[in-house]
């Protein structure tokens, strides 16, 4: 089984969307196996929906907690809390579709969202038109063709951005709470306003802000795996805002499955390789 990105038979790359869309999706993604094995990947945590187009061989996603799951046509997950790994067996082909923010609200509405359990997305909507879809962009050998069949397949379906949504999505004031200041902002209650984050993104306030708080303590490790200097992990707790360093460790658990001294070593090692 491989896992390296050299495979010369392993294809991957990001799509970037129309401007126009740019409040509705984040990005295309594309990969296909070539190779005569499975290719392994860890997808990590994004607190993003997405959507999965497979155009060859069945892809499978394998949990931490053993759950697997294959795709036949297509498939919708999320938002995306946890890291997971996805094989792609010979000849498999996916394109992915990341909705951003509260773009999934917008598409589908107000359904109860599964967290890490496979959608079928025609069971969101009241017709079954991903059926058709597929089949339309399994005649489209090119990429971007089929990037673009999906935006204007999509386009009539998105229904009008909530005010609401729209402001907590745009909410950028790192000092000040987000929810508090919305609510201030409508005349609203906090709890509401809390109910309206989750409603229309899927995730709480809260759920997001720790994620944060990781992607910091990522940032921060990556760049201090450039160097060869002892890890003050005290250091570390007190700048990404952790009470201990226990609860450091419970979110790496949490959102990658490693230690930090782990996850440490192994940026280490691809940043600094013996040669």
């Amino acid at each position: 089984m491989k896992t390296e990105e050299n495979n010369p038979g392993y294809n991957t790359f990001r799509i970037a969307v129309p401007e126009v869309f740019e409040q509705v999706f984040s990005h295309f993604y594309f990969a296909e196996n070539k190779s005569n094995e499975t290719i392994t990947k860890t997808l990590l945590p994004s607190f993003q929906t997405i959507m999965i187009f497979n155009f060859g061989a069945k892809p499978s996603f394998h949990t931490k907690q053993n759950t697997q799951i294959e795709i036949d046509k297509y498939l919708m997950l999320g938002p995306i809390k946890q890291a997971f790994e996805y094989s792609l067996p010979p000849n498999a082909e996916i394109l992915t579709v990341n909705f951003k923010d509260d773009a999934f609200y917008r598409f589908f509405g107000n359904v109860c969202m599964a967290e890490h359990v496979p959608m079928n997305p025609d069971d969101l909507l009241n017709e079954d038109c991903f059926p058709l879809l597929w089949h339309e962009l399994s005649k489209i050998n090119d990429v971007d063709l089929r990037v673009k069949h999906i935006l204007n397949f999509c386009e009539p379906y998105l229904k009008h951005r909530n005010k609401i949504a729209e402001q907590l999505a745009n909410f950028k004031e790192p000092t000040l709470n987000s929810i508090k200041s919305v609510a201030s902002q409508n005349s609203q209650t906090e709890r509401n306003m809390q109910l309206n984050h989750k409603k229309h993104f899927g995730y709480s306030a809260k759920e997001v802000s720790r994620y944060e708080r990781f992607l910091k303590t990522i940032d921060l490790l990556q760049k201090l795996a450039t160097t060869n200097s002892k890890i003050d992990w005290f250091d570390v707790v007190a700048e990404c805002g952790y009470y201990d360093q226990s609860q450091l460790i419970h979110d790496f658990k949490h959102y990658i499955n490693l230690t930090p001294t782990k996850y440490l070593k192994f940026q280490q090692d691809i940043c600094n390789p013996v040669t």
